[in-house]
């Protein structure tokens, strides 16, 4: 029997089975509990490292920020980091997912908090453009400008993938080719993310960080890779289809 989005009902068991070997550990170790909520998601496994690298990454930005002079060009960093943070958090709450329900759950979660992370790093792009137009500055030259600017095509892109795979699987001739680049999406996912640590990188090495915010590269550096020593091990390999 096929689910409201297309996606046929499985054996939980058979299907959990298949899908709960994280890349590092044993199977189970960053899976969902059936008899736990989904808000644990965020906190499973080495996800508390994460969060710490995230939640340090981003009040690096936030305090740079409000102890410099304030200006309409603050809100870009506080937008764009926000945005950053959003995307860790919706990679998180979907990646322990392994039963169709979870799933189901996991992946509004996951697709409320991608579109609330796009509409801050678009807000973030439009207050930056304004601000370069209304300077008379020079767009897209910096490498921070132009890994942004990759960054935020890719995750449009992204998000548009799955937004349809998911749940207007039709536009792709049926469920199966939906489903068979699922995998792509998932990596394709975690790409993005290290190109988003690339650009916050990037951006320390902007005259206006350098002469204003004061945001140490090392800081940014070690902060994204506590973020990716939460992430890396709770992938989970059968939804990559590596096994």
């Amino acid at each position: 029997m096929a689910s409201a989005t297309g996606i046929p009902d499985q054996n939980p068991a058979a299907r959990g089975s298949e899908e709960n070997e994280p890349l590092l550990g044993e199977p189970g170790d960053a899976s969902q509990k059936s008899e736990k909520g989904i808000q644990f998601n965020f906190v499973i496994g080495t996800a508390v490292i994460a969060q710490a690298g995230i939640w340090i990454l981003t009040a690096i930005v936030w305090a740079a920020v409000f102890t410099a002079p304030v200006s309409l060009f603050s809100a870009h960093p506080l937008l764009n980091s926000a945005g950053v943070l959003l995307t860790t958090q919706a990679i998180l709450v979907l990646q322990p997912t392994h039963l169709p329900k979870q799933k189901k759950q996991g992946t509004n979660i996951h697709a409320v908090l991608n579109m609330t992370s796009i509409l801050s790093l678009i807000a973030g792009l439009i207050i930056i453009e304004y601000n370069k137009i209304s300077h008379g500055g020079i767009h897209f030259v910096s490498v921070h400008a132009i890994l942004g600017l990759v960054t935020y095509i890719l995750l449009i892109i992204q998000a548009l993938v799955g937004i349809t795979q998911y749940y207007t699987p039709s536009l792709y001739g049926g469920l199966d080719n939906a489903k068979a680049i699922w995998k792509y999406h998932r990596m394709s996912g975690y790409l993005i993310l290290l190109l988003f640590f690339a650009t916050v990188s990037a951006a320390t090495q902007t005259d206006f960080n350098k002469n204003v915010l004061h945001i140490q590269l090392w800081a940014v550096i070690v902060a994204s890779i506590l973020t990716l020593i939460g992430i890396v091990p709770r992938i989970q390999m059968q939804k990559l289809g590596l096994k």
